[in-house]
């Protein structure tokens, strides 16, 4: 029987609410996105992952207006009073914003919030930037404001590129009491000699911190398909540096949707784990996610 999996990274949306799915086309990391500039609710989400063994699932926030985030997290728990999906949220709330204080009590009142994402990776190359800097969370005022999780026990999904893991490590480090989850097994973009080195250096620091965890999710961003050899490479090597203790898995639909289907994404990740011990594998797929996400 097939071990039964927790989705631990997608999102649904209604267009309107999303600014970047909005106006004209503009260049994204995933490349070119038109198919999914439309509604994608949560009744086609579950009609693309029948059949997979997926039985559980986490939202992740999409960027709404930061003055809505408040009001995005109310929109996904209403979706999964009605429908019983998804089963955990990662909503956002801007760290640099001393009025976060609020946020976060309003997002309290939502019963399957779990975690706080707020995008800090920055690249030398524009398209792939999101935060101003490459060190936001160094500052003072971000510290002392990520901080305030602490007070409502959810944790923290940290999003950065390779040259930025050893600031990470250092943001992970100074939290020992806070969980962190790594976005998209840190984001490899640049998989010559160099770039797959610097990629394994980085995520062996953050490793280091036992706080620290990941997601194999997102792993077709940079190569704009669903590639299970690719896959299987990048799940490895991040199990081999985090173990299959600190890994969780995520589809990061629709996305992916863009290049490929949900089938063939959760057969490429059962492929990649497929050698492990069955309790690696349904650590993976399944236990650490619950357990992360406290999912019922």
């Amino acid at each position: 029987m097939a071990i039964p999996i927790v989705d631990a990274h997608h999102h649904i949306w209604r267009r309107a609410d999303q600014p970047w799915l909005q106006g004209p086309t503009v260049p994204r990391i995933f490349g070119e996105y038109d198919a999914i500039k439309r509604d994608y609710p949560i009744d086609e989400f579950l009609s693309d992952l029948e059949g997979t063994g997926v039985v559980k699932s986490v939202y992740v926030q999409t960027n709404w207006a930061k003055d809505r985030a408040v009001e995005e997290v109310e929109w996904v728990q209403s979706i999964a009073d009605a429908t019983g999906w998804p089963h955990a949220i990662v909503g956002f709330a801007d760290f640099h914003d001393d009025g976060v204080d609020a946020v976060l009590a309003a997002h309290a009142r939502s019963p399957l919030m779990r975690g706080v994402r707020q995008q800090l990776h920055w690249h030398d190359n524009p398209q792939y930037r999101f935060a101003s800097g490459p060190n936001e969370m160094g500052s003072a005022g971000f510290r002392k404001n990520l901080a305030k999780l602490a007070d409502y026990g959810w944790l923290f999904e940290l999003q950065v590129f390779a040259g930025q893991m050893a600031d990470g490590a250092d943001l992970v480090a100074a939290f020992p009491g806070l969980t962190f989850v790594l976005e998209h097994a840190g984001m490899l973009v640049d998989t010559s000699a160099a770039g797959m080195a610097e990629w394994r250096e980085g995520m062996k620091r953050l490793a280091d911190q036992p706080n620290m965890h990941t997601k194999l999710s997102g792993l077709g961003t940079f190569i704009h398909r669903n590639d299970p050899a690719h896959i299987a490479d990048i799940v490895g090597e991040t199990v081999e540096i985090f173990g299959a203790g600190r890994c969780v898995w995520g589809s990061n639909f629709p996305i992916e949707k863009i290049w490929t289907d949900y089938g063939a994404i959760v057969s490429a990740v059962r492929a990649a784990v497929a050698d492990l011990a069955e309790a690696d594998q349904r650590a993976i797929l399944h236990d650490n996610a619950v357990a992360l996400y406290r999912i019922e």
